[in-house]
């Protein structure tokens, strides 16, 4: 933990504050093993006290301590990936590769080989190799990134019959208007941290280690809330206004594991039906369903605020079941009201992709929403980013879109536009690289 983080050889050789210790770097941080995430003891922005002349350095000449939002450091070895149980982050990358002309496996683990250590010295507040030097005064941020391999891959490396069957592909929904140049890839990365720099900086440095071995298919970059902007941790909203995550899969749930990570061996069940397609490689992995889903915000803002809720079920203040209570209140999907009818809608998007409406299906959903624009016709192209995980897209995702495609009320106000299917495997041990008990077994 007291090894200097240095300075990129193109860097003044006179900066203070590049010289930064390990120790010093985290600051106050504490480890909070579940994650492999270390926090900020403040858990708030605020920066430590220049004056102290202490424990901050800066009575002796040191540099002031980062604040605890840079200060945050998320592991990148561990037996999950990051970026999957990690916070939500304030910015997001999600990038799609495809293999250039010509590589083949080799090629593809010399690219992980180059993209783990990048990403190891990026996510701990380290200058990669040949660093820009973008985020040189910034700290880890909570930075994380997070590999996959789409369907493809296994084609073009000569690694079908290593291919899971959980990568089949996705079915088609009715409300489905995807681009194909903006859907699926060979490779896919997912970037986030709570800062927008660090972001960008580990967006170039994995391009530029791209080089000549893939090259980008699509990209799309999305934000959520500051980490700090409110008074308590709440459940994300979304462009709609509407809180978005509630009842999302907890760490803490005896099951969670079962339904979000593929398990050790084929013996463990994931359900009535047992392990589908078990590939050893994918052990501590686990499937992520990315959706770009545009908002049709000038319609839905014509909405008054009831029929918006009718359409959700929730209220929009607090995310509580219209059937009362918090936001953690179950739906009550048997209330009826004055009229006769149920209090949350039949149609309603809470109802219908409820996991007691669905064999209890689930996912974990850790979105992004983007906004890249005004389009032609005067309409902002904006929405969500939709990322989802599980141990099997087939029990999770599939059955529950299905649902909503067949009478969600919300419908009409979204559209799907672009689609892809990752196998991200399970973290990297110390000494590997993601990916490699694929591609060097």
């Amino acid at each position: 933990m007291n090894e200097p983080v240095k300075a990129p050889a193109n860097a003044p050789a006179n900066d203070d504050h590049l010289d930064i210790s390990r120790r010093r770097l985290l600051g106050t941080v504490g480890a909070a093993g579940a994650t492999g995430l270390l926090i900020g003891a403040a858990g708030g922005v605020a920066f430590a006290s220049t004056e102290d002349g202490g424990g901050s350095g800066a009575g002796s000449g040191g540099s002031p301590a980062l604040a605890s939002v840079g200060s945050t450091e998320v592991m990148f070895h561990g037996k999950h990936q990051a970026g999957i149980t990690t916070p939500l982050q304030a910015r997001g990358h999600l990038v799609a590769f495809d293999l250039a002309p010509g590589a083949g496996r080799k090629e593809a683990a010399a690219l992980l080989r180059r993209w783990s250590a990048t990403a190891k010295a990026l996510m701990a507040g380290k200058p990669s190799t040949g660093d820009t030097g973008i985020a040189l005064d910034a700290g880890p941020s909570s930075l994380t990134v997070t590999f996959g391999f789409g369907r493809t891959f296994f084609d073009r490396t000569g690694l079908r019959a290593r291919r899971p069957e959980q990568l089949d592909p996705l079915p088609a929904f009715s409300s489905d208007a995807l681009d194909p140049k903006r859907s699926e890839g060979d490779l896919w990365v997912q970037i986030g941290a709570d800062d927008a720099l660090v972001a960008f900086h580990a967006l170039r440095a994995l391009q530029k280690d791209a080089a000549g071995a893939a090259r980008v298919r699509w990209q799309m970059n999305g934000f959520n809330r500051s980490a700090g902007a409110t008074a308590r941790p709440m459940t994300a909203r979304n462009l709609m206004g509407q809180v978005d995550g509630t009842n999302n899969p907890k760490q803490t749930d005896a099951d969670f594991d079962r339904r979000i990570f593929v398990p050790q061996s084929p013996q463990v069940s994931q359900g009535s039906q047992g392990s589908r397609g078990f590939q050893e490689w994918m052990a501590g992995g686990s499937y992520a369903v990315v959706r770009r889903i545009r908002m049709l915000l000038d319609d839905w803002e014509k909405l008054s605020l009831d029929k918006q809720e009718k359409v959700i079920g929730r209220r929009k203040a607090d995310g509580a079941p219209l059937t009362g209570g918090s936001e953690t209140t179950p739906l009550d999907l048997d209330k009826i009201g004055p009229d006769g009818r149920t209090v949350i809608p039949d149609n309603a998007h809470s109802r219908i992709s409820a996991p007691e409406q669905n064999g209890g299906a689930a996912m974990l959903r850790r979105p992004f929403s983007f906004h890249d624009g005004i389009a032609a016709d005067g309409t902002p192209d904006a929405g969500l980013l939709f990322v989802c995980w599980q141990a099997d897209p087939l029990r999770g995702f599939v059955p529950v879109q299905r649902k909503l495609d067949r009478g969600d009320a919300l419908s009409p106000f979204v559209r799907h536009e672009a689609s892809g299917l990752f196998a991200v495997p399970g973290g990297a041990a110390e000494g590997e690289y993601v990916g490699q008990r694929l591609l060097e077994s």
